[in-house]
């Protein structure tokens, strides 16, 4: 299992981002509708659990190196070339938001020009990126155990102090800007958008290894983890609605509120989070462009990563609230052609059975 554990950490690596670590993502899909969006963050955990099981165990059937083959595969010759320029285009979007969200600690939480934040992240990315695959995947994983021992801290930190007795909460629910109009379609919008920009490293990942069984657990760990993280920030803003309704980054808040040490912990692994994601997208959307391992994609990289600097100025809470929306609606045609491979696979499964 250690194998599947791996791959596990390195998938909840590439979600878990700039907006998903700090809070920015679940307050506008998940918080914002209130104690409504606990049961959206179960519905998510299936999701992800489901989906990262299906992609990591096509990547290992067909041993890819980029998404190219897996997407082709479970959308056919033709929707799969709209689907492949959807994640290759949105794979480069996601490593803009990283790196304006680097900025956007910085200047938070140490008083520090956000442009210095981004560039040091985009050499640091570019740097990681030249490396094999193999050292990728491990580099990504590296920082989860440690988000996820913060995010129980400050969860059970917020519920010891938070007043149930006094608490409006449908007071402050109307008051947050909503990445979707009803809790359900915020979950789903949320797995869709996370899928189509995670989806290529996911099959890169699986494609490391050839026992399927062995890819599929680390999709269905990796996914549960996503899960229990969802859950855990969620609970810990839903005490907090008011106070964190403006912010940038609303679990940094939360842990400044617990002690400045506290904040600056978690400013540090915010910024791990954010590097194992833009290593994530920048590594995917380069193999995806170029051959892996040559000369070429190193260049490559530089260039790319040099491009996704100069875009990160737009700004993290816009680029959050309007990039991954829109992504999220085209992520639902790829959720929708991997149920339908799954179920096709199944039925074909049954037919042998029912002839042997």
């Amino acid at each position: 299992m250690r194998k599947s554990f791996q791959i596990a950490g390195a998938f909840i690596g590439v979600i878990v981002g700039a907006g998903f670590a700090s809070g920015q993502e679940i307050l506008q899909f998940f918080t914002s509708f209130g104690p409504i969006s606990i049961v959206g963050t179960l519905v998510a955990t299936v999701l992800f659990a489901f989906l990262g099981m299906n992609l990591t165990q096509l990547g290992s059937r067909l041993q890819t190196k980029s998404h190219q083959r897996v997407i082709y595969h479970i959308c056919g010759r033709y929707l799969g070339v709209l689907v492949d320029v959807i994640i290759t285009f949105f794979l480069f979007g996601v490593t803009v938001v990283m790196f304006s969200g680097a900025g956007a600690i910085f200047e938070q939480q140490f008083g520090i020009p956000s442009f210095i934040g981004s560039i040091l992240m985009a050499i640091v990315t570019i740097l990681t990126v030249t490396l094999s695959v193999q050292k990728v995947i491990t580099l990504i994983g590296a920082f989860t155990p440690f988000l996820l021992l913060i995010v129980i801290v400050i969860t059970v930190y917020s519920l010891i102090n938070f007043d149930f007795a006094t608490a409006d909460l449908s007071a402050a629910v109307v008051t947050q800007n909503r990445g979707a109009s009803h809790w359900l379609l915020g979950a789903i919008l949320y797995v869709s958008y996370n899928l189509a920009a995670g989806a290529a490293m996911l099959t890169v990942m699986g494609g490391t290894v050839k026992d399927e069984k062995v890819a599929a657990w680390g999709g269905i760990i990796g996914g549960l983890g996503l899960g229990l993280l969802i859950l855990l920030i969620n609970v810990s803003m839903l005490t907090q609605l008011k106070a964190i309704a403006s912010v940038p980054m609303p679990m940094l808040f939360l842990a400044n509120n617990i002690s400045p040490i506290m904040g600056a912990i978690m400013s540090i692994i915010l910024l791990g989070m954010i590097y194992n994601t833009a290593v994530g997208m920048l590594y995917a959307f380069s193999a995806r462009i170029v051959k892996t391992e040559t000369v070429r994609f190193k260049g490559a990289v530089t260039i790319f990563g040099v491009a996704a600097f100069g875009a990160s100025f737009i700004g993290f809470i816009t680029l959050v609230g309007t990039v991954y929306p829109v992504m999220g609606y085209l992520g639902f045609t790829l959720i929708a052609a991997i149920i339908f491979t799954w179920a096709r696979k199944k039925g074909t499964v049954g037919k042998i059975d029912s002839l042997n």
